[in-house]
């Protein structure tokens, strides 16, 4: 299998990526070690893209002659882009995630339209997060990693945001390319403080920054004067807002972007209800520069010290129970549900209008909680909680940063966004949300319980696995405790699409037809003689018949008696 998957890396860039496209729609939180119950760091991304294929990359640890050169192709349309110097060795790979527990997640912001095109440049966003995962050990390294190759190379991207995590620290890194005169890009890179967790989804986040604490934060020496060479800032240097120079929000920023980060803080803190108004998109300005004054702060400090899973579901929220709540209009349907087919804007008498854009969304590729765990061996420390499909009813199983083995259901190359394929994790969960979407109140209960079932035993074992992998590691060498570790992830990860597949055809049974088959002991009922009894036809609920009534009056309306 090893000899197999070794085949992908010099088609990583390639055949893999011109069938993904990634959109700028992905949503990142940060976790500090102070804001975690183990100690551990934490970092979530949502690639969503109405093209990405959901498939777990992976590129093993591989020595360099001398002057060998790497291909860079974008990684949003797999256009090639030219060569740049390859190191002398390089580090594995799994998706985000290096063998050293470094993390890497982004979300695109944009940001100034002059500054999105730079002739000659060879480092795309996604591209400078893979080459640098394989050079990099640290979040301090990785930024000085991506900064150098970004000035060398020239930076081909629009506006990003990244999320960098190592077992000690994290930083976000906000970048935005010098457009067509000048080679390179403006950034600046924030620590998070310990014990406070962050966020960013498609809008830039950094305003302000310490000029002279490199200790908590780094930046391109040209990041302020650039700005003033453009005309777009003259006020005093300690009053440079990155984002509202390079990417200043709008309605959109703060509604469709901002608006998710506020979401996941309020899964986990209070006092968020006192950015409400800037959430729904209404952005005040003033100061002496006019930037926005109600904007949320970068990090906040969550009202506990959060777990994974707590983590895993600031990912899977439809703003419930808030004033953008998308299960509670009529666009939800009878069976509330908590999406809409896209765009995001449409109108009514030239009248505009938009749909929430939430974190959870049904185009995700793949999404994923990075754990780096500073108190294990590396190749144990860092686990990759890895899903495909939408992260709200997604599992998310358990990768060791250590494996050397991908499982098959999330192999490189089985199936794509246009082939279907039997053991593909990514067909498995679709084929099961697509079906809940047709009766999603009810259904979306049965898919929460065996998502429940996975995570909590694999979150349950964990434990049991880095004991027996650490005791591996010391007694027969980090070789016999990656076999054991990839064995593990491989199983499981296996088992469980074979497990939502099952879920599939229990919902395909129980739901046919509008019906509802009644349920006793775990199983479905069946009369004496052994068929199928009569199904529950629970209807719709009474507020949609309302709405049937307000919008056709009594074209439905039963006249005289016996009607049948």
């Amino acid at each position: 299998m090893t000899k197999k998957l070794s085949l992908f890396l010099g088609l990583f860039m390639v055949l893999v990526l011109w069938n993904t496209q990634v959109s700028n729609g992905c949503t990142n939180f940060l976790v500090t070690k102070g804001a975690s119950v183990d100690g551990s760091t934490m970092i979530t991304y949502a690639a969503d893209s109405h093209t990405l294929y959901g498939e777990l990359y992976y590129q093993p640890a591989a020595d360099h002659p001398a002057g060998t050169m790497r291909d860079i192709y974008e990684w949003d349309t797999g256009k090639y882009l030219g060569k740049i110097e390859e190191v002398p060795h390089t580090y594995s790979v799994i998706g985000n995630m290096n063998e050293y527990q470094l993390a890497i997640g982004e979300t695109t912001y944009g940001g100034r339209k002059e500054l999105g095109k730079q002739p000659g440049a060879i480092m795309d966003y996604g591209s400078l997060i893979y080459v640098t995962l394989q050079r990099a050990k640290t979040a301090r390294e990785a930024i000085k990693v991506m900064g150098d190759l970004v000035e060398k190379y020239g930076y081909y991207s629009s506006g990003e945001s990244f999320s960098i995590a190592d077992p000690n620290e994290v930083w976000i890194l906000e970048m935005i390319g010098k457009g067509e005169g000048e080679k390179g890009a403006v950034w600046v890179a924030v620590k998070v403080p310990d014990g406070y967790i962050s966020g960013h989804a498609n809008q830039a986040r950094i305003t302000t920054f310490p000029l002279n604490d490199p200790k908590n934060c780094v930046y391109s020496k040209d990041v302020i004067s650039f700005a003033r060479e453009k005309g777009w800032f003259d006020g005093k240097n300690k009053d440079f807002s990155f984002s509202d120079v390079y990417a200043p929000v709008d309605f959109g920023g703060a509604r469709f972007c901002d608006a998710r980060v506020w979401a996941g803080f309020n899964k986990v803190a209070s006092g968020m209800e006192q950015y409400t108004e800037y959430a729904k998109g209404i952005v005040k300005h003033g100061g002496e520069n006019n930037f926005p004054t109600n904007r949320m702060p970068l990090w906040i400090k969550a009202d506990k010290k959060l777990a994974v899973q707590d983590v895993m579901d600031m990912m899977r929220d439809h703003f419930e129970g808030t004033e953008l709540d998308m299960t509670q209009d009529i666009g939800a349907g009878p069976y509330k549900l908590p999406y809409r087919w896209r765009g995001l804007y449409w109108e009514v008498d030239s009248v505009k209008y938009c749909n929430e854009r939430a974190i959870s969304t049904q185009q995700t590729g793949f999404s994923f909680v990075a754990q780096c765990r500073g108190w294990l061996p590396d190749p144990i420390g860092g686990i990759l909680w890895f899903g495909v499909d939408d992260a709200y009813s997604t599992c998310y199983a358990p990768m060791y940063c250590g494996i050397t083995e991908i499982p098959e259901c999330f192999e490189v190359g089985n199936g794509d966004m246009l082939t279907y394929s039997e053991t593909s994790a990514f067909w498995a969960f679709n084929f099961v949300t697509n079906f809940a979407y047709l009766r999603y109140s009810d259904m979306i209960v049965d898919v929460q319980k065996v998502q429940k079932e996975l995570e909590d035993k694999f979150v349950a074992f964990v434990p049991v696995i880095d004991k027996a992998a650490e005791t591996l590691f010391n007694s027969q060498g980090e070789e016999k405790a990656r076999q054991f570790l990839s064995e593990y992830s491989v199983n499981e990860a296996n088992s469980m699409t074979k497990r939502w597949k099952e879920l599939g055809q229990y919902l395909l049974v129980k739901y046919m037809d509008g019906n509802i088959k009644k349920e006793k002991d775990g199983k479905f009922e069946r009369t004496e003689t052994g068929i199928c009894p009569g199904p529950l036809q629970l209807g719709y609920p009474d507020w949609w018949y309302k709405a049937i009534v307000k919008s056709t009056g009594d074209h439905f309306k039963v006249l005289g008696e016996g009607a049948h």
